[in-house]
């Protein structure tokens, strides 16, 4: 059989967030492998109470960890990064990334008790990566984080540029600027471009987008115009928004604070490594809170309404000793990512309650996004002029509509969403095979699986409520006549006014005093027709059918 190309998402492909994109090469079945990313999304409350992080299921990763070269990372949101620590140790490879985000990728190793040395720290583009069949590039892209990369992997079968998140800004304040003379030079090289995975989240944003420079007028005018304390919060790893902040601070003569450890931490790795430069002197909260208010500058954390960062302790009334009070000034320098809008807009509204001005993103002042808009994606295309475009990081209707656009310009493209194995070998794409993939919750510190029914335990037990019923059969096997409830998430009075829990134990005395032995004999059974009662209570006093735990207890004769 000869070689072929695939290409195969764990996620990122359907979704925003989460990415991991498996390439490989090599006869069918036995093809070697390269994976590029490996993030994470954010829980809710609505779909994942509880739950902290979700993670990609890597399960077929796992079983084909022999083919797997290595993993090359293109930046360091936690979206491409988050599940490293996690789920490294599945893998055991080498990883390859840039000097900024492998620093980060390397703490977060090493938080997780793994090796550092793992990771690999690779010049941009010319250097190049041999990894099996694949010769690798970094190639410097301007992204709302220092460092961000595409890739170049070339194959056998043809070249792949995977773009990674992008934008095309020449001024990005932090960071690579977009330089489209080198993407000419790409195209042109050898046959071309075979494959373009491209960024699509942005695919139905019709202006064209635009520099991080531009912000810095309108956020120094801002802060200058402020008479109190002045926060603003934005993504912790937005670099050059946190410098063009601390900027404009400095120029109406506000000391900074930062709060919030991801905060501080993005800071301090953008320094030891050279991608920050000249960031204004910092105070701690000790001395911000001593200083006049009109005086100082809090950059927190929490831009996306996270509940334990800065900006919701701050919400909630003091933080670190710092405190908000009517006439200071809130500014959300961000984006509210789709999911978050409630979370939001409870710290705005619980700021507002303080007598806080809250201003946001909304009317495009101090905020651009980290990723292209439409004409850009269509630029990107006519730069490298790709045989094959693949849309990733994005929804359906995003990829959908990526498909769409490139078709229209004659350029082969394929919706391929997480699980789906397409072969690339060819002059069009071709849907090969589909493989399981899901989702790994981080409940606490332990990972569980999507199906094993511990979040989907805990959604129902919200909608419904608990009841805990215990009962006792003596060592005759006769049931006693009585039962104990706890109810849990439940009204505690029926219609009538009556105790709910007593009314079910009512019930259930009943039912244990007619029993008959059979049944009793039978923890199943019992089991059964106690659930069925409790459920059946409650539905017909609160209109309730909670989830009901069952604890029989049998006394052995002495």
């Amino acid at each position: 059989m000869a070689d072929r190309l695939i290409y195969l998402p764990l996620g990122g492909a359907g979704e925003i967030g989460m990415n991991a994109y498996v390439y490989g090469y090599g006869r069918p079945g036995k093809e070697r492998l390269i994976l590029v990313d490996l993030g994470v999304t954010f829980g809710d409350m609505d779909g994942s109470p509880g739950i902290d992080l979700i993670l990609p299921d890597i399960t077929w990763l796992q079983q084909n960890r022999d083919r797997l070269e290595a993993i090359f990372v293109t930046h360091g949101h936690e979206d491409h990064i988050g599940a490293l620590g996690h789920l490294w140790g599945r893998l055991d490879v080498p990883i390859y990334a840039r000097q900024f985000t492998g620093a980060l990728v390397r703490l977060k190793m090493e938080e997780h008790g793994l090796p550092g040395e793992a990771v690999n720290i690779t010049g941009p583009r010319p250097e190049v990566t041999q990894v099996g069949p694949f010769t690798v590039q970094f190639v410097p892209i301007s992204h709302s984080i220092p460092e961000s990369s595409a890739l170049i992997i070339d194959t056998p079968a043809g070249r792949i540029v995977h773009s990674g998140d992008f934008k095309m800004d020449a001024t990005p304040v932090v960071g690579d600027a977009f330089d489209p003379m080198v993407w000419r030079e790409i195209a042109s090289e050898g046959p071309g471009v075979k494959v373009l995975a491209c960024d699509s989240t942005n695919i139905f944003s019709t202006h064209p987008g635009r520099s991080e420079a531009i912000l810095a007028n309108p956020i120094l005018e801002w802060v200058v115009a402020q008479k109190g304390m002045v926060v603003a919060t934005t993504f912790a790893s937005n670099i050059a928004r946190l410098k063009t902040l601390a900027d404009a601070a400095l120029a109406s003569g506000r000391k900074v604070c930062l709060l919030g450890r991801a905060m501080r931490r993005m800071v301090s790795v953008g320094m030891e490594t050279g991608v920050l430069t000249d960031f204004p002197d910092t105070v701690g909260p000790e001395e911000a809170a001593r200083l006049p208010r009109g005086d100082v500058m809090l950059i927190v954390t929490g831009s996306q309404g996270e509940r334990r960062a800065a900006s919701a302790q701050l919400s909630r009334g003091r933080y670190l000793g710092l405190s908000l009070q009517d006439g200071d000034s809130f500014l959300f320098s961000s984006k509210t990512i789709p999911g978050n809008e409630k979370s939001v807009g409870r710290i705005m509204n619980a700021l507002s309650e303080l007598g806080v001005e809250v201003y946001d993103a909304d009317d495009g002042l101090y905020h651009v996004s980290g990723h292209a808009n439409r004409p850009d994606i269509e630029a990107l295309h006519d730069l490298l002029k790709p045989q094959v475009v693949i849309p990733m990081h994005g929804e359906h209707l995003h990829l959908r509509e990526h498909v769409m656009l490139a078709r229209g310009k004659g350029i082969g493209a394929e919706i391929v969403t997480n699980g789906t194995v397409v072969e690339l070998t060819g002059e069009q794409p071709r849907v090969v095979d589909q493989v399981e993939t899901g989702k790994l919750y981080l409940d606490g510190s332990l990972l569980i699986g999507a199906m094993d029914g511990v979040v989907r335990d805990r959604i129902r037990m919200a909608l419904n409520g608990h009841a805990l019923v215990s009962v006792i059969v003596d060592e005759d096997d006769n049931a006693l006549p009585d039962a104990w409830v706890e109810l849990m998430g439940l009204a505690g009075r029926t219609r009538g006014g009556e105790d709910l829990a007593r009314h079910i134990e009512g019930e259930l005395s009943e039912f244990l005093e007619r029993a008959d032995a059979k049944t009793v004999r039978d923890d199943g059974k019992m089991d059964e027709a106690i659930r069925k009662i409790t459920r059946q209570v409650a539905m017909e006093e609160i209109g309730k059918k909670p989830e009901v735990t069952v604890i029989i207890s049998r006394l052995m004769a002495d």
